[in-house]
């Protein structure tokens, strides 16, 4: 029993990454952020072996991250590939949600497609939402950041809300999954191109009420991440 005590003590302060073992097959990884993080030193930040991230601007019709504005700017500084997500509500129409993101996330040469983090929150994972209707919202939304941003958008879900709202349809869309306890395994046999593999990573060049930073991997290697970029990043042609 005392074991078990010191192991989940150790897992929950980051000693031990369940996950590590099958992250380090990837050699790409990046880190996602947000107003939880507080202050950002993007020098040191960017320094530690990562090479994207991304950036949480808005959530619903009409909420801002309040570090947003701070980070994009200093984090294009960086020689990271750098993107924006949008924490999707079930509560508000896609294209109003759309519009918040887009008002919020100018683009630049070179930055990630933009996200759509479509996940649980309050009641919504015992009582979740009606498919139909989530799919008419989640496209609206998708539609308008494609038609801005000339980029298609990336899905980001957990295995639950892949599984309820995105499984067997949404093929043309990258799916970036979280799973901080196993290798992910998609319900339809998809491949994923983003894995958030823990959430619970220290690193050095942040003070906020979170120590902790989510980190991802690609799923691919260098070379093929630098293709993703040069098929997947805004042009301003």
């Amino acid at each position: 029993m005392a074991c078990c005590i010191a192991f989940f003590a150790l897992v929950w302060n980051g000693v031990i990454i369940l996950n590590n073992f099958s992250a380090d097959q990837y050699p790409v990884k990046g880190i996602d952020v947000s107003s939880y993080q507080g202050e950002i030193d993007w020098g040191i930040l960017s320094s530690q072996n990562i090479s994207f991230a991304f950036i949480k601007a808005t959530e619903g019709s009409s909420f801002v991250d309040q570090c947003f504005s701070y980070n994009y700017e200093e984090a294009k500084k960086t020689e990271l590939a750098v993107g924006a997500y949008h924490f999707f509500s079930y509560d508000s129409e896609g294209q109003k949600q759309a519009e918040n993101f887009i008002n919020t996330v100018a683009p630049y040469e070179g930055m990630l497609p933009p996200v759509i983090d479509l996940e649980f929150y309050g009641d919504k994972e015992e009582n979740p939402p009606e498919r139909e209707y989530v799919d008419e919202q989640l496209k609206a939304m998708l539609d308008a950041l494609e038609e801005h941003y000339q980029l298609k958008p990336i899905i980001y879900a957990t295995e639950k809300s892949y599984e309820l709202y995105l499984s067997g349809d949404y093929e043309e869309y990258d799916i970036w999954i979280r799973n901080v306890i196993t290798k992910p395994k998609l319900s339809d046999d998809r491949e994923w191109t983003f894995w958030q593999y823990t959430n619970r990573e220290k690193f050095d060049g942040y003070v906020g009420q979170e120590k902790y930073i989510d980190v991802n991997v690609f799923n691919g290697d260098v070379e093929d991440f630098n293709a993703y970029l040069q098929l997947n990043s805004y042009r301003n042609d």
